[in-house]
């Protein structure tokens, strides 16, 4: 089947890499002639685990190729895919001039028969929106309109792809249905349900469930402040609701508060949408403000720990992306700390496997590094805020004697306490008592008393496991 796939982001590029090592022959475009460019060169836009390899075997095969011109390779096309980004509009609309942009270019070039397929996020409604431009191309009954949403996570996303929990077909012509059916034949004769349903249906499960799981994460935040006060881990509580069936144990781990590409922005434009519709969505509005208080809340504990004031402290952020497996840092709960901590007078340093070059962009006045350990040296406090495997295998013995002060606050509790009690180090994590080994309580050192750590003799393993973590 010849495939098109409008955008070259994480979702398109995802798609078209996928699609391709299922035989299908797939021309990406995108209106970036730099990032067309770097594609065909080889040089990928994002990190994804995986993902890299994927396109080189497509474009070796010659079933995947990247060019700007959508409608010279538009001819014989029996999908086309619009996987164009659509970030946040005014007064918490989506931005969907791309999305109409790619249907009116993809209207007047397809072959009759053809299936445009909206897999961008967007809001009920705007399949209707892409018929209709169609119907003023003069081309209706001609060019058909289905959605398929994308259901990927970033770190595993060529996983999810080949081995979804479901694929949700919106169709409202028969064609439509079908041709997509037969695009997922492979799934469905695995075993994996393929749901088909009307277009505006599909367009509200794509929102309904990433709204749900950023409820799930919330929920589990505020239970874990209630098990800090009293003194229960609530590690304990995750594996304990989780392993109700009804419940299920994803989402639950508690932290700093989602952040990304997809949760901030779709609860937002569901919240938009029930807005316009007339229909209180109080739940998804309280999740909104409790993620936001969240990211507040993280500054006010490191604060606490520091005993009361940042002013004039080094502190070293252990992680930039938003979640592990990505070089993402939109929302990033990581940016937001920076920004706080920067305000209340701290100077900051920072490491991350893969996001650091996004985060140049954005942030200012950081001190980057490509290694934790030269990260948290002489630093008076560090702050996990990314749960890499190489900031969860941090040998606490090292960081105890290379921190001026070896105080760590760890936002994912992927630290191991007994571990740091027994190395010195005071450990804060979020819902989990802390602990300290008797006479070992440690308090931030003046200035005068500040020892230069020796870390010489780590930083090869500590680059061994950075390699390994991201290989």
């Amino acid at each position: 089947m010849k495939v098109l796939v409008l955008g070259t982001g994480y979702v398109g590029l995802v798609t078209g890499a996928c699609l391709a090592s299922w035989g299908h022959r797939v021309v990406c475009t995108d209106i970036d002639k730099g990032k067309v460019a770097d594609l065909n060169a080889g040089r990928l836009p994002i990190y994804e685990p995986g993902l890299a390899e994927l396109v080189a075997n497509g474009r070796r095969s010659g079933l995947l190729t990247f060019t700007t011109d959508c409608s010279e390779h538009s001819a014989g096309a029996e999908l086309a895919f619009i996987c164009v980004g659509t970030p946040a509009g005014p007064n918490n609309s989506a931005d969907l001039s791309a999305v109409y942009a790619a249907a009116r270019e993809l209207g007047e070039s397809l072959s009759d028969g053809a299936v445009i397929v909206t897999k961008s996020t967007v809001p009920v409604g705007t399949g209707d929106e892409i018929e209709q431009i169609i119907r003023e191309l003069g081309r209706s009954g001609k060019v058909i309109v289905a959605s398929n949403p994308e259901f990927l996570r970033e770190g595993s996303a060529i996983g999810d792809f080949n081995k979804p929990d479901r694929v949700v077909i919106g169709a409202d012509h028969p064609a439509a249905g079908d041709r997509l059916r037969r695009l997922y034949q492979p799934l469905a004769a695995a075993g994996i349900p393929v749901l088909v349903t009307r277009r505006n249906a599909a367009e509200m499960i794509k929102y309904a469930a990433n709204a749900f799981l950023a409820t799930k994460i919330t929920f589990i935040n505020e239970i874990a402040d209630l098990c800090e006060k009293a003194q229960i881990n609530v590690g304990d509580i995750s594996t304990g609701i989780g392993l109700d069936s009804r419940i299920g144990s994803s989402f639950l781990e508690a932290g700093p508060g989602y952040g990304g590409s997809c949760f901030p922005k779709d609860t937002l434009t569901l919240l938009k949408t029930s807005e316009q519709l007339e229909v209180p969505l109080s739940i998804v509005r309280q999740t909104i403000l409790a993620n936001n208080a969240r990211k507040i809340r993280m500054a006010e504990k490191v604060r606490a720990a520091a005993g009361g004031s940042v002013d004039g402290l080094r502190i070293a952020v252990l992680g930039l992306a938003f979640k592990a497996g990505t070089d993402d840092v939109r929302e990033s709960p990581a940016l937001s700390l920076i920004e706080n901590l920067q305000l209340e007078g701290a100077t900051i340093r920072a490491f991350d496997p893969q996001a650091v070059k996004k985060a140049e962009r954005i942030l200012s006045d950081v001190e980057f590094h490509d290694c934790p350990y030269s990260c948290i040296e002489d630093a008076d406090l560090a702050v996990v805020v990314t749960d890499w495997p190489v900031i969860r295998q941090l040998e606490l013995q090292t960081a105890s004697k290379i921190m001026r002060s070896p105080i760590v606050v760890d936002l994912r509790g992927i630290l191991d306490s007994n571990s740091a009690c027994r190395h010195g180090i005071r450990l804060i994590s979020l819902g989990r008592p802390e602990q300290f080994r008797s006479g070992h309580h440690t308090e931030l050192l003046p200035p005068q008393e500040r020892e230069s750590g020796d870390y010489s003799d780590f930083r090869g393993s500590a680059i061994t496991s950075l390699d390994a973590a991201v290989s």
